[in-house]
């Protein structure tokens, strides 16, 4: 990212929605890393938060830094595993929310689009149909402003940035997005990117009972048009 200074918010520090002997869920903010960075400078995030607190948790999914909303870590080894296992054979289902530039005429749809990293611009991804990996994205209109769309996207792939290329493709990205937005789009939002990981349904480690995990966007109930 471009002139990127990692500054992440301190309040809440943490913002935990629900916590058990297998999982934590936590809301993170936008601006948070979702585990440490590379570099000294960028080792504050979500994992390492948890971390001072429950020394056994461990990371089993994330969240782009620009991205807010649920995120699960287990507090141990086992659940790590259950939980990992059910990312690999794709039955965790997720939902996002998002506010895109522009007003979108029909009501849902499916983007299927290949992406692939832009090696010369990383982290940007691109649409490529000779290299990119098979992706799809379901989104439905929730409210129609004047200058921007609410929608509701469910990712049935996990790439990198595939929720904010494929809304780019679709030809309304998502405001704030420093990436693929229009200017209009980075000035309309400045301070963050507005997509929100809003709900997720996993399969609970010792229950085994399909289980939901709400935490409604700061945004969606805005009017700013």
């Amino acid at each position: 990212m471009p002139h990127f200074v990692y500054n992440p918010p301190q309040k809440p520090y943490l913002d935990i929605l629900y916590q058990d002997d297998d999982i934590v869920v936590l809301n993170k903010p936008s601006g948070l890393l979702s585990v440490p960075g590379r570099e000294k400078k960028h080792a504050d995030s979500l994992a390492l938060r948890i971390l001072r607190v429950w020394p056994t948790a461990c990371v089993v999914h994330r969240l782009d830094l620009a991205t807010s909303g649920i995120i699960v870590l287990a507090m141990r080894k086992s659940a790590q595993s259950h939980i990992g296992r059910q990312f690999q054979q794709k039955v965790i289902d997720k939902t996002y929310y998002a506010r895109v530039e522009g007003v979108i005429e029909q009501d849902n749809g499916l983007v299927d689009l290949p992406i692939r990293c832009d090696w010369e611009n990383r982290p940007r991804q691109i649409v490529d149909f000779d290299q990119g990996k098979s992706s799809q994205t379901q989104w439905k209109v929730l409210k129609r402003e004047k200058l921007t769309t609410v929608v509701e996207l469910t990712p049935l792939t996990g790439r990198t940035h595939q929720l904010r290329v494929h809304m780019q493709q679709l030809g309304h990205p998502i405001v704030g997005d420093d990436f693929y937005a229009t200017q209009f789009g980075k000035c309309f939002s400045p301070e963050r990117l507005a997509l929100h990981a809003g709900s997720i349904t996993l399969t609970h480690p010792s229950s085994e009972e399909r289980i939901t995990f709400h935490c409604a966007p700061p945004f969606l109930n805005e009017t700013p048009n």
